[in-house]
């Protein structure tokens, strides 16, 4: 039987500020045009927590029932390490996402965006789809995009859109961003595991890639927000500030760039979505300032 505390490191909870970044950063944007509403930001964070928790215990199940979990680098999982039955993981996935939708519907009630329910039943089947079924997408190198767009351009401008009632350019841009800095956090997993993912035929963007290309495209990937910061920053000096969260990503370019291996890729995993959050903070800031 897992402990509470195994169970508490199957949700992964490191991949949070992929969930937070994108609320945060749209809030911003909503309300850089005075279209702020706290409670559907509150329920906005809530969908997005669960969701994330949702697919990282949905991975957790349907890796672990492939075997690719058996030989693992990176941190604990429930189903691969033995310690829980698969169907109690694909129970607590498929309770998140219950939940998930409950709140989203708190969203659709407050915001009267009701078509936003077609968006949310297509965010919960990419989110089980990711690596369930007979032929998940995680599988064929798609899964890095599939979280640039749920989770970059879908989370922050639907967090905008049900807020504000509108897409403005720069919440375009944030979404981009955060969009980018979460499939590097997914690039630099995926680099950690090219060995054992060859090996059980997971066919990751990074294994199709091979390793060099891999770590270019993390670098890339980090690069990006930045960007959209000088971009933002020609109509909002204020946006110029989300070069502060440039010094966070230091030591895990230094470990990507450097060609670090196996357990030494875990904390730039962590450090690229700390960044994604600061960055997220300070933009979002930026913009409801502007």
């Amino acid at each position: 039987m897992a402990t509470v505390a195994q169970w508490i490191e199957g949700a992964r909870i490191r991949t949070l500020p992929n969930a937070i970044a994108p609320v945060l950063a749209g809030t911003g944007a909503a309300a850089g045009v005075d279209g702020f509403d706290p409670m559907i930001a509150v329920l906005a964070l809530l969908v997005s927590l669960l969701l994330i928790i949702g697919v990282n215990f949905a991975n957790d199940y349907s890796d672990g029932i492939r075997g690719t979990d058996d030989d693992r680098v990176g941190p604990f999982r429930l189903v691969g390490s033995g310690s829980v039955k698969p169907t109690a993981v694909r129970t607590a996935a498929w309770a998140c996402f219950g939940l998930a939708a409950v709140a989203g519907l708190g969203v659709l009630v407050l915001s009267g965006q009701w078509w936003m329910l077609a968006v949310g039943a297509l965010c919960i089947a990419g989110a089980w789809y990711y690596t369930g079924g007979k032929r998940p997408y995680g599988y064929a190198g798609l899964g890095e995009l599939a979280v640039f767009v749920f989770f970059g351009l879908v989370a922050v401008l639907g967090t905008m859109y049900v807020q504000a009632g509108m897409i403005s350019g720069s919440g375009i841009g944030v979404a981009v961003g955060i969009g980018s800095l979460s499939s590097a956090v997914l690039v630099a997993n995926n680099l950690r595991d090219i060995p054992s993912d060859r090996v059980t035929g997971k066919r990751t963007l990074a294994v199709l890639l091979g390793d060099r290309d891999t770590r270019t495209l993390y670098v890339a990937l980090t690069l990006v927000p930045f960007l959209i910061t000088v971009l933002i920053g020609l109509r909002n000096s204020w946006a110029l500030l989300g070069f502060l969260a440039l010094p966070t990503l230091i030591v895990p370019l230094r470990a990507v760039a450097g060609g670090a291996q196996g357990r030494a890729l875990i904390p730039a995993l962590r450090d690229t979505g700390f960044a994604m959050l600061a960055w997220s903070i300070i933009t979002g800031l930026a913009l409801a300032l502007g």
